[in-house]
């Protein structure tokens, strides 16, 4: 039998991997972990992704965000509550590549979400 397709958790966005244990459920399998299957999506997760996606409608072609841009926008402005939103901006951008929305990049080059490191930028794909 031949490994399975990987799959993106419906929640943070990053890859998941086919396991042995999943072998009879992995039809089934939509989120990476316990705390994703908690966590689900949100409304802030929701429009988190709507302010991506608006943010980069009033970029020109080619031009980049930064995750924070969508996190500030959503978030409350006073004592830099946005901050708390950087994480779901970041799962919100990993969620939109899968869906061949956008892509990440690092210092200019697209780089795979699940596995990038430090900070990002996210354009239209």
């Amino acid at each position: 039998m031949s490994t399975p397709e990987p799959k993106t958790c419906a929640s943070c966005g990053r890859t998941i991997e086919w396991r042995k244990k999943w072998e009879r459920d992995w039809d089934q399998v939509r989120y990476c972990s316990t705390a994703c299957r908690k966590r689900g999506v949100s409304r802030t997760d929701e429009a988190l992704e709507q302010s991506i996606r608006h943010l980069l409608a009033a970029r020109a072609r080619g031009k980049t965000i930064c995750p924070s841009d969508a996190a500030r926008a959503v978030g409350p402005a006073e004592d830099e509550g946005w901050r708390e939103l950087m994480e779901p901006a970041r799962r919100a951008a990993r969620r939109m590549v899968a869906a061949g929305e956008v892509v990440v990049t690092q210092g200019g080059k697209v780089v795979d979400p699940s596995t990038a490191k430090g900070a990002i930028r996210i354009r239209k794909a």
